[in-house]
């Protein structure tokens, strides 16, 4: 039975899943359960928090001016020592004077994007585009590259010591 499993979901399905579901479903939950902040100084002043996604992997470090294309791949992260993230975009709206400012695609941050996920550069592509991006076809993904090292994803739980 162990063997038909892993050959129809293999071992980092569930965790591609898990982050998938993650930057799909959760990040917009975690969101709107923190949507609006209020301000102790001014109370006619509120900032709100309308929507969020993630974009694309990219660079950080060249001038976005300079070329048209900034997205890069896990294999270009590992040889530059850089993280394989993406911008995170959130749309807002808040109070200026008594006007209401709406602002979409602000970013806020960057979020590590897991390999083969919905996200990644590498979903979808055959055995050739794979090679021509420097990765193995038979890599089943599901990890991060950070700071140019591979991290897998693990869950630990803490005893009532370690707190």
């Amino acid at each position: 039975m162990l063997p038909a499993f892993l050959k129809i979901k293999g071992l980092v399905k569930q965790h591609i899943d898990s982050f998938n579901y993650f930057i799909s479903t959760d990040l917009k939950q975690i969101l709107h359960a923190n949507s609006t902040v209020l301000s102790d100084i001014d109370p006619n002043f509120f900032l709100r928090y309308t929507d969020i996604h993630v974009g694309r992997p990219s660079r950080t470090d060249i001038d976005s001016s300079a070329m048209t294309d900034n997205s890069i791949s896990p294999m270009e992260c590992r040889l530059r020592d850089s993280t394989y993230a993406a911008a995170l975009y959130v749309d807002i709206e808040y109070v200026r004077g008594h006007k209401i400012i709406r602002r979409k695609g602000v970013q806020i941050g960057r979020i590590p994007i897991m390999l083969r996920s919905e996200r990644c550069v590498l979903t979808g592509k055959d055995a050739n585009e794979m090679a021509k991006l420097g990765e193995c076809p038979l890599d089943p993904g599901g990890y991060f590259v950070v700071k140019g090292t591979e991290k897998v994803r693990c869950l630990l739980t803490r005893t009532k010591d370690e707190t």
